[in-house]
């Protein structure tokens, strides 16, 4: 039986942002939490990530590649933490 009443927060986050980058639009620019970023530095090595996955979403992976090469391994990885979430909470049975 689902305990509703005890839903998992990690897996309502990473559904949720995942859903955010899924419909918005990905060539559009926009504010930034990074830290690096609004500190001034030019690099960051985890800015793109987000605008990467977004492009997939959208079917483009060239695109995708091109703004940070790790976002198909950062989408496998995510999706796969949605799985084992999941699975914990609608079916403790099976874990």
């Amino acid at each position: 039986m689902v305990n509703l009443k005890r839903l998992d927060i990690e897996l309502f986050c990473w559904v949720g942002g995942l859903a955010g980058l899924a419909f918005s639009n990905p060539t559009q620019t926009h504010w930034s939490i990074c830290p690096l970023k609004n500190l001034g530095f030019r690099y960051c090595p985890g800015c793109g990530l987000g605008r990467s996955i977004s492009f997939l979403f959208h079917g483009e992976v060239l695109k995708s590649l091109q703004t940070h090469p790790l976002g198909i391994f950062a989408l496998t990885l995510l999706l796969h933490r949605i799985f084992v979430l999941s699975k914990r909470q609608f079916f403790p049975s099976l874990t």
